[in-house]
């Protein structure tokens, strides 16, 4: 599975999450050695993350 970087590395730190792909650092760190399902996961939660940071 693709990474979901869209390339706008740029940490909001009340949320902890890149403002520009809505993971988290730890999820951003073990992207690459994370499992199928867990990428999935991370995947299926990103677009309520990423609805919340363009509400604030």
């Amino acid at each position: 599975m693709a990474s979901p970087c869209v390339n706008r590395c740029e940490l909001d730190d009340a949320r902890n999450l890149c403002l520009g792909c809505a993971r988290t650092i730890d999820e951003i760190g073990g992207w690459s050695s994370g499992s199928p399902e867990w990428r999935a996961d991370v995947m299926a939660a990103l677009p309520a993350r990423l609805a919340a940071l363009e509400d604030r």
